[in-house]
């Protein structure tokens, strides 16, 4: 199964990367999270800052294009397969570094690919 970085995870069982944390899980995935503040969902703690990580296949993203400008050099340093930029994530210039970097990039929602077995 693909090890998965979920940044903006959250806590509250209301957001989407809430979600998807869990139906990661429940999907049999690894998953790290990386988030504002310290918490955890399903047992998968809340990591914040960022984190020396290892064999990270897929990173998904739940952060406005703000403030992900802080994570583009970590993220390209993690070297992962893919990166997926979910609904409201969208990032002409991460996607185009990324991309740069041999990252494949994608504009989709984790919790449909999940949900469609395209994940």
């Amino acid at each position: 199964m693909k090890k998965t970085l979920v940044i903006g995870a959250s806590p509250n069982p209301a957001r989407y990367s809430f979600l998807a944390v869990r139906r990661l899980k429940q999907h049999g995935h690894e998953v790290v999270a990386i988030g504002a503040r310290d918490g955890e969902v399903d047992g998968v703690p809340i990591l914040t800052g960022k984190p020396d990580l290892k064999n990270i296949d897929t990173v998904t993203l739940y952060l406005n294009p703000f403030h992900q400008e802080e994570y583009y050099g970590y993220v390209i340093g993690l070297k992962p397969e893919r990166l997926i930029f979910n609904p409201g994530a969208e990032n002409p210039v991460f996607m185009e570094l990324a991309k740069k970097s041999g990252i494949n990039v994608e504009e989709a929602c984790t919790l449909v690919l999940l949900s469609t077995g395209q994940y």
